[in-house]
């Protein structure tokens, strides 16, 4: 079934280009299909077919959604979908970061900000399955082999508290900082090991589960602190 672009009544708003119209159908259908598992847009050409647009039109789109990082246009495979909103930030912050150690404090100082306010909104708002969910978490950090191991659980444990916020816009900017909190990481958990993550992360889901917001807040503030010291330590260490 053909998509018919929709276009503003004349002399209620600026009138929008094909670009932007294409942009907005297409965002919403990738967004869609990959809720249903599915990883592929079809050709540029069966796209120009589709909305009866120019493939110049279809090409402009399709990069503006790989810029936005929605897509991936890859010659000889085609338009992949994926789920990468936080790449532009990741890209950014190099740019305007260029200094890693600068990075990973000003991140420290970023995540003291947002993070204890995500879990008193977590232990306000979570569902049974994000519960469900950080104990599994949980569990795989306490089993963890190795330092990627760790990290994976520890980022997730991370995500899940920002699902259960219930806030799209915080849990994006989370997810956009994700690349350098796993650098960060790699730092602050080869000073002090898993362990003391764990415990940090038992202590922040327990209020959580009991629903205390507040006690929530201060023991993700506690455990933040914590990894500020720690990256600190780290820096000391590498004079």
């Amino acid at each position: 079934m053909r998509i018919t672009l929709k276009r503003p009544a004349l002399g209620k708003s600026a009138p929008r280009s094909l670009v932007d119209e294409l942009c907005e159908t297409l965002a919403k259908r990738i967004r869609r299909d990959l809720g249903k598992g599915r990883s592929q847009l079809p050709t540029e050409r069966e796209l120009a077919v589709e909305f009866e647009v120019s493939r110049t039109v279809v090409r402009e789109a399709t990069k503006r959604l790989e810029l936005q990082g929605l897509l991936e246009v890859r010659h000889g495979i085609g338009l992949r979908l994926v789920d990468k909103l936080h790449a532009p930030l990741n890209g950014a912050l190099e740019l305007l970061l260029p200094d890693a150690g600068q990075r990973l404090r000003q991140l420290t100082e970023t995540r003291r900000v947002i993070e204890p306010e995500l879990a008193r909104l977590a232990a306000e708002r979570a569902k049974p399955e994000h519960l469900r969910a950080m104990r599994r978490t949980q569990q795989q950090l306490e089993k963890a082999v190795d330092t990627a191991e760790a990290i994976d659980a520890d980022v997730e444990f991370h995500r899940l508290i920002a699902a259960a916020a219930g806030n799209g816009i915080l849990e994006l900017v989370l997810k956009s900082l994700g690349e350098l909190g796993r650098e960060s990481r790699r730092a602050t958990i080869a000073v002090t090991g898993s362990k003391l993550v764990h415990e940090h992360h038992a202590a922040i889901l327990k209020q959580i589960e009991q629903r205390k917001p507040q006690g929530a807040f201060d023991a993700m503030a506690r455990h933040l602190a914590a990894a500020d010291r720690d990256l600190n330590d780290h820096f000391v260490k590498q004079k």
